[in-house]
């Protein structure tokens, strides 16, 4: 008799992807020799490698206190959900836009099965350590409750959000302790192509590097950008005032590249000519610099005619043999393309005709430099975020939109591409996204993850903030302020373009612990946990909060669309185009099985007959197990082989 798999909060099914496991079934693919018993031998593995394992006692890296402990809990799978909110959100039923409350560890855990491999652009700008920050204490028993407990929807003894300060002994430790399972986890959402950019100052920005080239690989390093911030700081004892700080950028695999960008018109002034071809500068064809001379490729010294057939050779003002920035064929070849000019340069005291190379300007992009120095400031970006907020100074120290756009034009070019900001404060990067598509008519999507850590109106460096959530008649916390520059962001668009088109709105989830109900039995009234235990979902909870967790463990994306359909009196719901079908309803009993398993069969081929369908129902919602045997024969005898209960 076929039956329904049941799900369940320990299985693999209902946690968030199982990093560790995934490495030991890519393991046992590529040395099948190595696993006996069930588990690893190592030894046969040292013997498989070869020469490829290093034994040595002292190794080069970034060690510190904690290290395994944080390599442990990225490891660790998570069992939470997060819980749609349409409510709380813009424009839910089309967005492609997130806004998740959560502790973006967890978060970024439960969004391994959906969007591993999925995001071009990664930016984040996380705590500096200057002593004042916010530290995630986090908790490996059970991370969810402490972050319930850190933003104050517990009580768990009192537990306090803290800065990280250099007297705590463990300035650095806490700081890379906090860092390291973020970004191993955030490593695997990235595309083979995809890129991210940490924000960061001096004073962490060494064992950033340090973490990264473990993460990610030295060879992964894009490199490391200098920017100036337009805010000079410092003074007192400090001998240097500081007015840059840095952008470390790393790329998933070592052919990710930057693409350049358009050339402005002050930068296209220095192609001064033009012809049928278009605009275009020329540059001589005399190799200078360094490594100029004849010596250094004595295949580059030719002779070369003239317009007046007089011969040529590339002389240094200096008068040494030098070398052209080519060979012989090469320079045929330009000069077959159009690409050389003559033209006659003063030598001494008389003209001489010189060979140059033309360089046209249509389709020609500026590569962008390791220094950035001509981008809107901090200071812009505080007054351009205060006026969005009615004067109000909410946040402190936010990154201008006009940085944001320029990371975003030069690594997420293409509609669809995903950007994410897990550290995502005043939203700036979901500001930049929005500005940037409406600049060049692109379809970006964003990602933000923002910890609701609540402001207290007691702490006067918090009391505008809090008093503005007061206001606007939300609660007291800084992902609220998030959300609230989101909608601010999409009105002040559309009044400044009003036939503006694009997606300007986002869904909001927040992070919770799981709808499936854990077996926590109670040795002193084991029948009572018995009893109680046969409801397996969260009492409270809705059904569109099971069917989003469904999407998450399941791997479907949070966006995807979902459609509703009443069969044989029960509602029925089918994601993405079919590959989900899911029905939470009660009172399923055998006489009406038949009926809605046929319904199911005929939706699902109506809707997508060639997708592997998955079809999951509320255990409880049978009214006894011939029903569900039932429901399982039927849909089994129509090629749905994957039924399982809730």
């Amino acid at each position: 008799m076929p039956e329904l798999k049941k799900l369940v909060l320990d299985d693999p099914a209902t946690k968030s992807a199982d990093i560790v496991a995934g490495n030991v079934d890519s393991l046992k693919a590529l040395f099948p020799d190595a696993f006996k018993d069930g588990g690893i031998d190592f030894d046969v593995l040292r013997q498989l490698l070869g020469g490829a394992v290093d034994e040595k006692d002292e190794k080069y890296g970034l060690n510190w206190h904690g290290k395994r402990k944080a390599r442990q809990i990225a490891l660790t799978p998570s069992t939470g959900t997060l819980l749609p909110c349409p409510d709380e959100s813009v424009d839910w039923d089309n967005t492609q836009n997130l806004m998740i409350e959560g502790d973006n560890l967890e978060v970024l855990k439960l969004l391994q099965k959906s969007y591993a491999g999925k995001v071009k652009l990664i930016y984040i700008d996380p705590p500096y350590n200057t002593g004042k920050d916010f530290v995630y204490p986090d908790d490996y028993q059970d991370s969810i409750k402490n972050y319930l407990s850190l933003t104050g929807q517990i009580d768990e003894g009192g537990q306090k959000v803290s800065s990280n300060t250099e007297s705590s002994g463990r300035f650095h430790t806490d700081w890379l302790n906090m860092m390291y399972p973020r970004l191993k986890t955030a490593r695997s959402l990235l595309r083979a192509d995809g890129l991210i950019f940490i924000s960061i100052d001096e004073s962490e920005v060494h064992n950033l590097r340090g973490v990264c080239d473990e993460i990610f690989g030295p060879e992964c390093l894009v490199g490391c950008i200098s920017r100036a911030t337009g805010t000079p700081t410092g003074g007192g004892n400090k001998a240097l005032v500081g007015e840059i700080d840095y952008i470390v950028v790393y790329s998933r695999s070592p052919d990710a590249k930057i693409e350049g960008v358009n050339f402005t018109e002050e930068d296209a002034k220095i192609y001064d000519k033009e012809d049928d071809q278009g605009r275009y500068l020329t540059r001589t064809l005399r190799r200078t610099g360094g490594e100029d001379r004849r010596e250094d490729r004595p295949s580059m010294f030719y002779p070369l005619t003239a317009p007046d057939e007089t011969v040529v050779y590339p002389i240094a003002p200096a008068g040494y043999e030098s070398r052209w920035i080519c060979g012989l064929d090469r320079f045929n070849e330009m000069v077959e393309e159009g690409l050389i000019e003559w033209a006659k340069a003063k030598k001494g005291n008389s003209y001489e005709w010189q060979p140059y190379q033309k360089f046209y300007l249509e389709g020609r992009l500026k590569q962008p430099s390791n220094f950035w120095s001509k981008l809107e400031g901090n200071k812009k970006a505080s007054r351009d975020l205060k006026a969005l907020f009615d004067g109000e100074k909410v946040f402190t120290f936010p990154k201008p939109v006009g940085l944001l756009q320029h990371v975003i034009e030069l690594s997420a070019l293409e509609d669809g591409d995903i950007v994410l900001d897990f550290f995502a404060g005043s939203g700036t990067s979901a500001h930049a996204t929005l500005a940037q598509n409406a600049a060049d008519g692109r379809k970006r999507r964003y990602m933000l993850v923002q910890l609701p850590e609540p402001l207290d109106a007691s702490n006067k460096d918090q009391k505008v903030a809090a008093d503005f959530c007061k206001r606007i008649e939300k609660p007291q916390n800084i992902a609220e302020l998030t959300k609230e520059r989101l909608r601010r962001t999409a009105a002040r668009l559309k009044a400044d373009a009003p036939g503006l088109a694009g997606d300007l709105g986002f869904r909001v989830y927040k992070l919770e612990t799981s709808n499936l109900v854990s077996w926590d039995p109670n040795p002193t009234a084991l029948e009572d946990t018995l009893l109680a235990s046969t409801e397996h979902l969260v009492a409270g909870r809705t059904e569109q909060d099971v069917l989003y967790e469904l999407l998450l463990k399941l791997g479907l994306d949070l966006c995807v669309p979902i459609e509703k359909k009443d069969i044989a009196g029960k509602a029925v719901h089918s994601i993405g185009g079919g590959a989900l079908i899911v029905c939470l309803a009660d009172g399923l009993t055998k006489d009406t099985v038949e009926t809605l398993a046929n319904g199911i069969v005929a939706w699902r081929k109506e809707l997508a007959p060639a997708v592997d369908t998955r079809v999951v129902f509320k255990d409880s919602g049978f009214v006894d197990d011939v029903a569900k045997a039932n429901m399982a024969a039927v849909l089994n005898q129509n090629g749905i082989l994957d039924v399982r209960s809730l």
